[in-house]
């Protein structure tokens, strides 16, 4: 797979089909029987993955899959009711419209993870439905505090189970923000990294595409920032060489 390309947004219904397709995705969707696109929900709109380019995405994948494969969306908001944002952001009828499942992954069914590369923590507990599935990364565009920029690395953040990594009297997942959130973020791509990722940055004129990694240093060119500035993703460089 090529690490990544990005073309002119026109639509998403025109650019999606068209960046992927150059990208051959349709070839490499059919090796897999299970799908999962990870989107980010933040409770705010302009920092949310858009339904509008989700549903682009989805479209391409119902079409291309293998026939038997599964497709699901999946997000584990933090400090948010997952459920809540899928039926206010209009994700709910979308998984309707196109037959497919929602997973709240703050509750589903996990796997107790445990890597002597881990930075952070001993052990995580991890949706086991990522453990095995194509996880593509869906992210907007937008600011975010602990990053610079929401990335399609970050977004996987999502992937801690608030059951288990909120505080005791909060929603948020606080438990991974004691110590610098970069060895978070290291830890829980050990347990998967994703396998392919889109970036919305249509409000910028574009959609990218590619390897996670590498459209996360395309994408701090829009906060005019050289990515090696960014400790998250030097971290990520250095520990993923190959990137698995």
């Amino acid at each position: 797979m090529a690490k990544g390309a990005s073309i002119k947004f026109k639509s998403y219904q025109e650019t999606i089909p068209k960046l992927l397709g150059l990208l051959n995705m349709q070839k490499e969707l059919r090796k897999y029987d299970s799908i999962v696109l990870k989107v980010s929900l933040t409770g705010e709109e302009e920092s949310s993955t858009s339904l509008d380019f989700v549903e682009s995405v989805l479209d391409f994948v119902m079409k291309t899959k293998n026939p038997v494969a599964s497709v699901v969306i999946a997000e584990g908001a933090d400090g948010h009711d997952t459920g809540e944002l899928f039926e206010s952001m209009g994700y709910q009828k979308l998984a309707e419209k196109h037959s497919i499942g929602l997973i709240d992954l703050n509750n589903t069914e996990i796997n107790e993870v445990h890597n002597s590369e881990f930075l952070r923590f001993e052990k995580i507990q991890f949706p086991r439905i990522l453990a095995n599935s194509f996880i593509i990364s869906l992210s907007k565009l937008s600011d975010n505090d602990e990053f610079v920029f929401n990335g399609t690395l970050s977004n996987m953040l999502g992937a801690y189970p608030s059951k288990y990594y909120k505080g005791f009297f909060s929603s948020t997942k606080n438990k991974i923000r004691k110590g610098p959130i970069k060895y978070a973020l290291h830890d829980i791509l050990k347990c998967r990294m994703p396998n392919f990722a889109i970036m919305d940055a249509s409000e910028n004129g574009v959609i990218l595409a590619g390897l996670p990694l590498e459209i996360d240093k395309q994408t701090a060119k829009f906060f005019q920032t050289d990515w090696t500035e960014l400790q998250h993703l030097r971290l990520i460089e250095d520990s993923f060489s190959p990137i698995q």
